[in-house]
């Protein structure tokens, strides 16, 4: 199977529908990656181009602010877009292999934050990487994660655990769809995965504009829920217009695309909101500078991921 990313322009077709403008044969642009001799065609260079530019020009903003926070970010934020974007525009096999390695970390921050015993951190890490294993080799596999759910059940039934099992069950079979199984999609939206993430990246500083720059406005300022009074009505106005807008600019708007990135983003930070507030922390870990751990960074997409696969 041939990369998204080396499909000759006017044949290549992403996840997200019909071929578009910017994967057509007037856009036949080719870039190759000095080094390592990954070549970008069609949508690929417009994407990978934004994204240098954004972070280009963000990097001034961050140095002029003087601001150390911001510089954290701003640096995480360099380091995220090679790590996530080159394996997925190498191939499938990669864009696999990043998935479960981004399933298991967040796997076992979320057993860290909510006390999982050994044996169900054990399972969820396997189902971490068969998940995206399956994704890439046999994707019809995906739909067995309803029995999975209930087989995440047996350790404690095993064991017998009258007094902790539930909860054990019930935050294993969670975590074994909401992390491992939405990941995966990263393997089937293969096409247009560094689309998605890179328009949920954007939605999340939207979210935060909108909330911002609306908060005059009473309704604005009205939380989404209680879990997290910073999420606002202003927020999520902000964000599914930054979707709009960033979908628009790279020919891939649709409904079922803005519902996917606005609404699911917004949605899958609320969920991690509710696990870190019934752990009682504030981050889900500490090693990714100015943003805490990989679950924080990655919740939005928990959602965004399987919404875009049904939806856009």
């Amino acid at each position: 199977m041939l990369s998204p990313l080396t499909l000759p322009a006017a044949t290549a077709v992403g996840a997200m529908g019909a071929t578009t403008g910017l994967l057509a044969a007037d856009r036949a642009w080719s870039f190759t990656v000095p080094g390592i001799g990954l070549t970008l065609t069609g949508r690929a260079v417009l994407l990978a181009g934004t994204t240098l530019a954004v972070l280009a020009i963000s990097g001034v903003a961050v140095a002029l602010s003087h601001k150390d926070e911001l510089r954290k970010r701003w640096m995480t934020w360099a380091i995220i877009v090679p790590v996530v974007g080159l394996p997925i525009w190498a191939g499938r096999a990669t864009t696999a292999l990043l998935a479960a390695v981004l399933a298991a970390q967040a796997t076992r921050e979320l057993a860290r934050l909510t006390r999982l015993p050994r044996a169900e951190t054990l399972l969820l890490l396997v189902l971490a990487v068969a998940y995206p294993l399956a994704a890439w080799l046999r994707p019809g596999l995906l739909a067995l994660a309803p029995v999975m759910v209930l087989v995440c059940a047996l350790p404690a039934v095993l064991q017998g655990d009258v007094a902790d099992g539930l909860r054990r069950a019930s935050i294993t079979g969670f975590a074994s769809v909401w992390i491992c199984w939405s990941l995966a999609h990263l393997v089937v939206l293969w096409h247009d995965a560094f689309l998605i993430a890179f328009a949920a990246a954007a939605a999340d500083v939207a979210a935060w504009c909108g909330g911002m720059g609306l908060r005059r406005f009473g309704w604005a300022r009205r939380p989404l829920s209680p879990l997290s009074p910073n999420k606002t009505v202003g927020g999520l106005a902000g964000a599914l217009t930054g979707t709009v807008i960033v979908l628009g600019l790279l020919d891939s708007l649709s409904l079922g695309a803005v519902v996917a990135i606005g609404v699911g983003g917004v949605l899958g930070d609320l969920l991690e909101s509710l696990i870190k507030r019934t752990a009682g922390v504030k981050d889900a870990g500490a090693w990714l500078p100015g943003f805490g751990g990989l679950l924080d960074r990655v919740d939005s997409l928990l959602l965004v991921l399987p919404l875009a696969a049904v939806l856009a």
